[in-house]
């Protein structure tokens, strides 16, 4: 089978496309035909051997498939169920996942959509619910044109914000915002974002979140999922009186099993209902190269895949409209 791995560390450049032996469950894992898989900010930390991973390695991270065989003592799943998940290396034909990190993936839904909610929807949706969002508050969205962040932006506006505003890098992502639902575009280095919000959900750290904390109104709330750190003074939090939240999606499924459980369901409705459009670039699987070299140039708008089955299934009719393919 075809399998992308990197034999050497650093960016896109050092991945390239091997043929394997495809993979065999064991106890406690089942086999899934990979559909489509994700292409994360993590996998680059990975590339450049953050964390020493072994050599040959192969990104890990989201997925959508259908299982192909079952380990022994694997319970409740079967062959022939489409799923999507987590593991630990997904840029495959095959791959190997363990059912805790899987889920249930209705049969209608596009590969790239699917892939869209099931990891960065989950996160989208669930900060809006940890951070306390109510119907008529004003959100801010910081890296509102990724993966996560632009679902962020459709998710508040259909959820009743009375005004939306992101923050991205680059101006030249506002009409993309705009249509998504956005009402106010800002710049990471502009001096003025505007009005103060009731909610921050801060996806881009480092010096953007103690700027982001500048924009809660007094008592207002803030949300940081973002993987790269960031400072905050603990006196600033004091003098803004607003509530800082941390969302770590494993500890949530921990403790909140029944939040994530409401979240995803929540989810798949809106999908089904036209009233959530994700938005993807997607990439052959032998351009992997290509698909990464995109997130590491921020240019990408929406969530960037690599779509694995070939021949890919025919897509819904306005699957061009809202998928840019590569």
């Amino acid at each position: 089978m075809r399998k992308v791995r990197f034999h050497r560390f650093g960016g896109a450049e050092v991945l390239q496309v091997d043929e394997v032996p495809a993979p065999v469950p064991g106890p406690g894992e089942v086999l899934v035909r990979t559909e489509a898989a994700g292409v994360s900010l993590m996998q680059l930390k990975m590339l450049r051997g953050v964390g020493e991973p072994a050599l040959p390695g192969s990104p890990g991270g989201g997925f959508v498939g259908r299982i192909a065989a079952v380990g022994r003592d694997v319970t409740g799943h079967r062959v022939g169920d489409r799923v999507g998940g987590v593991a630990a290396e997904v840029f495959a034909e095959q791959l190997l996942a363990v059912p805790a990190l899987i889920t249930p993936v209705p049969e209608e839904a596009a590969a790239a959509d699917a892939l869209s909610l099931v990891q960065g929807g989950l996160v989208a949706l669930a900060a809006l619910r940890v951070g306390g969002f109510v119907p008529g508050e004003s959100v801010l969205v910081t890296n509102a044109a990724g993966g996560v962040g632009h679902l962020m932006v459709q998710l508040a506006r259909q959820l009743g914000a009375s005004r939306v505003v992101t923050a991205v890098s680059d101006p030249a992502k506002g009409g993309f915002l705009r249509s998504l639902g956005a009402d106010e575009v800002v710049c990471y280095a502009e001096a003025d974002w505007g009005a103060p919000v009731d909610l921050v959900l801060e996806g881009a750290g480092g010096n953007v979140l103690p700027r982001a904390l500048s924009t809660v109104r007094p008592f207002g709330r803030l949300v940081t999922l973002a993987g790269h750190g960031g400072t905050l003074d603990a006196g600033t939090v004091l003098g803004a009186a607003a509530s800082v939240i941390g969302l770590a999606m494993a500890q949530l499924a921990r403790h909140r099993a029944e939040l994530v459980a409401e979240v995803r369901a929540e989810l798949w409705r809106l999908l089904a209902e036209g009233q959530l459009s994700p938005a993807s670039v997607v990439f052959p699987l032998e351009r992997a190269r290509d698909a990464v070299a995109l997130l590491e140039s921020r240019a990408n708008l929406g969530k960037v895949v690599l779509s694995v089955v070939s021949p890919p299934p025919t897509p819904p009719t306005d699957f061009m409209h809202r998928h840019a393919g590569a």
